[in-house]
This record gives structure tokens, C-alpha cells and sequence, in this order.
């Protein structure tokens, strides 16, 4: 069994966005401050897009901060399914309009292809990372780490020492590339965002048990490395 990690839950998903895009800001603005330039790691998918925009209409200096993906998928920047592009339409808004951003999608047919020119492109974010967003599939997964990938790609993204991992989920849409859970970890604080009774099942079903191949969210959430939040609303 995993310890629960800070675990905070929230009346509706409105406070539970303003309260971290708050925080969010509160860290990176004290990195810009202290080291002169911030990182921030943020997810795909429908759930942290209003989290997004209550980010960027908060005024920091997002001129000095980085911003790039968890993972994406190996589309086109402008596809309906591309991380990229949500995170232009919702986040690089606003104030945050003059981040620094750093896509993971290059011109290479496949990620195995473009794995390292895409590691070239984030050869100048600040390390660690000052802040990482995560969210959680149904299946466990977070990032590209799916339960379903070849068990080669799975273990290479979960135990490589390795900035970017490619991998080809099974019952998933789309290749994809991804950060590796070493990258993940090697961050000054994780949050986890969840939203609805489906995913604090999920959640409290990774928490039972420690086989991170079977539900790899456990990779984060059983480790003492790095500060886990986990920001939750019905």
C-alpha cells in the first residue's frame, strides 16, 4: 500500500482551479525570483483547460518562464488531438502569452524518429523542474505511460535515466513521445489534478497496491523524491 500523499479536495472544480493556478504562479514567480527563470510541465486533455486560463490571466513574469508538455501526441501542432495546440488556445493567453514555449512534436515521421531533436529542444529549460501538472487516465496511466505499451517501452519510460521516452500505447490513439519518470521526478513539485468520482477511484485504487507497471501513476505517487499535491473536485 502507498502512503497517501497531501491530498486537498474542493467544493467545486472552479476553486479547485483558481486556488492552484494561485499556487502555480506563486512558484514560479519565486523561481523567476530567486534563479532569474522558471520551468513549468503541464498535461493534455480536457480536464486542466480551465486551469489554463485562470494561469494566464494572472499577472508574473512569464517572459522569463519555460513552458513544455508532459507528453504529446505524434500529430501535427494544429491537429484537435495535439497537447500543443490546447496549450496554445488555452494557456499562451493573456499574460502567459509571452512564455517561453517548447513543443515536443518535431518534423520526424515518428517520435523514435524525432526523439532527439526533441531533447534538444528542451536542452535549455531550467532543471529541475519548478513545477509539474500532472493528470491520470482511467487505466492508471499518466503522461505516455501506459499499462498497455509494449512492456520494453513501458520499462525504458519508467526506469531510463533518459529526458524523453517514445512509446506506442496498444489501446491508446496516436504514437506519442513523453517525458520519462526519472525527468518527472527530477522536479522541485508535482500536482496532480483530478477531476470527478470516477478518477478519486482511480486514485485511491493506485494508492492499494505498488506494481507502477500495472497503474503507472504509482511511479509517482510511491516515491518520497519529490512533493506530490493532489488537487481533487467532484
Amino acid at each position: 500500500m502507498i502512503k497517501e500523499t497531501v491530498f486537498k479536495s474542493f467544493d467545486t472544480t472552479a476553486a479547485l482551479e483558481q486556488q492552484l493556478a494561485e499556487r502555480i504562479a506563486q512558484q514560479l514567480q519565486q523561481a523567476v525570483d530567486s534563479r532569474g527563470e522558471a520551468s513549468l510541465v503541464v498535461s493534455g486533455g480536457s480536464t486542466p483547460l480551465k486551469l489554463f486560463r485562470a494561469l494566464s490571466d494572472i499577472a508574473i513574469d512569464w517572459r522569463d518562464v519555460y513552458i513544455t508538455l508532459a507528453d504529446e501526441r505524434w500529430v501535427e501542432p494544429y491537429d484537435k488531438d495535439s497537447n500543443e495546440s490546447l496549450v496554445r488556445a488555452n494557456l499562451l493567453q493573456g499574460h502567459a502569452a509571452c512564455a517561453k514555449f517548447r513543443g515536443l512534436k518535431n518534423m520526424f515521421a515518428t517520435p523514435e524518429a524525432g526523439l532527439q531533436m526533441a531533447c534538444e529542444s528542451l536542452a535549455n529549460l531550467p532543471r529541475p523542474f519548478d513545477v509539474v501538472v500532472l493528470g491520470m487516465g482511467n487505466d492508471g496511466h499518466t503522461c505516455s505511460w501506459f499499462p498497455c505499451a509494449p512492456a520494453d517501452e513501458l520499462n525504458h519510460a519508467l526506469n531510463s535515466d533518459a529526458l524523453l521516452a517514445a512509446v506506442q500505447p496498444q489501446s491508446a490513439p496516436h504514437a506519442r513521445i513523453t517525458l520519462t519518470r526519472n525527468a518527472i521526478l527530477g522536479s522541485r513539485q508535482i500536482y496532480l489534478h483530478l477531476v470527478g468520482e470516477q478518477k478519486l477511484a482511480v486514485y485511491r485504487q493506485a494508492l492499494a497496491d505498488d506494481d507502477i507497471y500495472a497503474m503507472p501513476i504509482r511511479a509517482v505517487l510511491a516515491q518520497h523524491k519529490t512533493p506530490v499535491d493532489v488537487y481533487w473536485s467532484a
